[in-house]
């Protein structure tokens, strides 16, 4: 008892260095954002007017398109990773044979590993024109009355060509851990399924719903992973202040915002304070999709019992 007390408290400070950490990040931004807040208030956060200007007094910063296109890129991401990190993963485990198996889980790896730019060139030289010439310009020729399609695909450049890319990105992060959660489900678990007189369809589907939390963590990673992502989607995504409904309009996204703009921010007297009160908005946006899951998570649980 005596060890395990003194094992509890020799970890407090591990805990509360990282807890620190986190803290300090928010403090710095924070600090660094209250001249925006006191010369703008909240309209940064609700406006789309982005004007430098030499003249302290007519400048103006409105962050609203990139926060848009933030969420709308990452959705995409999002929409596409699920289906795929979870076929990966049930592939992988009960379908893929032997021979195979490890080849498929390494090759997700290195994918994970791999640095952005390197998505981001193969995004902005075959991604997009591709997207472009089979995707989007027969959606815009045929169902341009559709607002999701009414925007004309003149470059390729896009919310859609941003959200591809980071479902490509984000899909080895929440297969990674789907997979090791659906491999790590008790052998009894599956027998159990399959006495019942399950097929297989049916018994994957049971099986599914017992690692929901897992896809659930999962999803959370790919989406911080995606909404944070700078240098692959500032390639593809347009930079353009816009909001539009449509997939094909160019966009911008706070990552790629702050990466394009803090080159020459400092040339201006507000600059630098809005764009970190652009990151700031990346972590409430972080902190709100991690307490809905949260919720989730309780709710599920509590269900279960």
């Amino acid at each position: 008892m005596i060890i395990r007390d003194k094992f509890k408290i020799a970890l407090i400070p591990f805990s509360a260095l990282v807890f620190g950490i986190f803290a300090l990040i928010l403090i710095i931004f924070f600090a660094n954002s209250i001249q925006i807040f006191e010369k703008e208030g909240l309209a940064i956060y609700t406006t789309s007017r982005w004007l430098a200007s030499e003249d302290p007094s007519l400048e103006f910063y409105g962050v609203l398109p990139a926060i848009y296109g933030s969420l709308y890129t990452s959705g995409i991401a999002i929409l596409i990773a699920l289906p795929l990190s979870v076929a990966y993963s049930v592939f992988v485990v009960d379908y893929a044979p032997r021979r195979i198996k490890e080849w498929l889980i390494i090759a997700t790896d290195i994918m994970t590993g791999l640095p952005t730019i390197i998505y981001g060139i193969w995004g902005a030289f075959f991604l997009v024109p591709f997207v472009k010439k089979y995707l989007m310009e027969p959606l815009y020729e045929n169902f341009s009355f559709i607002p999701l399609f009414s925007y004309p695909p003149s470059t390729g450049h896009s919310f859609l060509s941003g959200g591809i890319l980071l479902g490509i990105m984000v899909t080895p992060f929440a297969a990674a851990i789907i997979r090791e959660a659906y491999r790590t489900i008790p052998y009894t678990y599956r027998e159990a399924v399959y006495a019942l007189g399950a097929t297989k369809y049916e018994a994957t589907r049971v099986l599914i719903g017992y690692i929901k939390p897992a896809i659930l963590a999962g999803l959370v990673l790919a989406f911080g992973r995606a909404i944070g992502e700078t240098v692959a989607v500032s390639l593809v995504i347009g930079n353009t202040f816009n909001i539009s409904p449509s997939l094909f309009a160019p966009g911008y996204t706070i990552s790629s915002l702050i990466a394009n703009q803090f080159g020459n921010a400092f040339i201006y007297e507000h600059m630098v304070s809005a764009l970190f009160a652009a990151g700031l908005s990346l972590s409430f946006i972080g902190l709100a999709v991690n307490l809905l899951v949260f919720r989730m998570l309780r709710r599920w649980e509590h269900a279960r019992s």
